[in-house]
């Protein structure tokens, strides 16, 4: 038998070294490089945009997670909201008539019992036209800040009502003055020079919440909200810090009247220009002065200088009228005819 033809040996291939060849492969191995190191830092600076328009319920999220409760106070329907601007209003109207119509100290006591109990236990401090400083502020200073009417109205009331009849919101309506009316059990008597010059604090802090409320959206602060020292007592809830600050004033409010009002309160502050302009204010005896000074002693609050109620300062407490030996005398002295207290006897 023949051989098969043998198949031809293949040639040995031989490499090929060109520079062109590695220039182009190093040139794609680069560039590969970049892609890959670029990718990430360029789609970590695009910002995220939530696929969705509502917050996800806690069925959605599982693993137990339980949605945060309502935030305290829930809000009030519109016919609530304009029935507090016209309790405010009432009660404003209120304490004028009996502090400078009745002059009746037991009186004005009861309406301080019902305005605490109100706007400050049962409204949880809302009614709040010292809060409402830092959202006028914030509406003047950014015009896409909405500002409601009822803030407007709640705002403005007591110092139209300071301007006709001195700080009358003081005297009862305000919950914050109130509580401290109430716990005042033996008032003793800060140096004037030192009530002056603890005075000009609440006009720091005014300033201080202004301008914290005229900064823009994402630095605006409501401070004023923020260390309200009573709102924890009126909710029942808060923080710790507050109770402590608060508890701190009520207990020297037991013996140095109405700290907060006189040398912290920034509403009092524009309170206080505006009730030296008022159409009347108290008048401890309008129609005698005796000049006794028995009502200098009987005023916790530093608001009677030369004998004479100071607008400015006036609280609206009524309790001058109580120490007014002549006052007591047109409350308790019987007519020879048996007319009712009050009535005075002819000569």
């Amino acid at each position: 038998m023949g051989r098969e033809p043998s198949q031809p040996c293949a040639a040995p291939v031989r490499a090929v070294d060109h520079p062109a060849v590695w220039r182009r492969a190093l040139a794609c191995g680069l560039l590969l490089f970049v892609c890959v190191t670029g990718a990430g830092p360029a789609a970590a600076q695009g910002g995220y945009e939530r696929p969705v328009e509502t917050a996800p319920s806690q069925e959605d999220i599982g693993g137990g997670y339980v949605v945060p409760p309502v935030q305290r106070p829930r809000p009030l329907s519109d016919w609530r909201e304009v029935q507090d601007v016209g309790l405010l209003a009432a009660a404003l109207g209120l304490t004028a008539w009996l502090v400078l119509g009745r002059r009746s100290r037991r009186a004005t006591v009861l309406l301080v019992l019902a305005c605490v109990g109100y706007f400050g236990f049962y409204r949880e401090g809302c009614v709040c036209p010292i809060g409402a400083i830092q959202n006028v502020t914030a509406s003047l200073a950014d015009p896409g800040y909405a500002l409601p009417l009822v803030v407007v109205a709640i705002f403005f009331l007591p110092l139209i009502a300071a301007l006709f009849f001195g700080r009358v919101f003081c005297g009862a309506a305000c919950p914050l003055g109130a509580i401290q009316e109430l716990v005042l059990l033996k008032p003793l008597r800060v140096p004037r020079r030192l009530d002056r010059g603890l005075g000009t604090l609440k006009w720091v802090y005014l300033a201080l919440a202004v301008w914290f409320a005229a900064q823009p959206a994402a630095a605006r602060d409501f401070v004023i909200c923020r260390y309200d020292p009573f709102v924890s007592f009126f909710r029942w809830t808060g923080f710790a810090h507050l109770f402590v600050i608060g508890g701190a004033l009520l207990l020297l409010g037991t013996l140095v009247g109405r700290p907060y009002c006189r040398w912290l309160c920034p509403y009092g502050a524009l309170l206080s220009l505006v009730a030296r302009l008022s159409w009347r204010g108290v008048s401890i005896t309008p129609e005698k002065e005796t000049d006794c000074g028995l009502c200098l002693d009987a005023c916790p609050y530093g608001a009677i200088e030369k004998l004479r109620a100071l607008r400015a300062t006036c609280l609206a407490c009524a309790r001058c009228y109580r120490a007014c030996p002549y006052q007591r005398g047109l409350e308790q002295e019987p007519s020879a005819a048996g007319g009712a207290p009050g009535e005075r006897s002819p000569a």
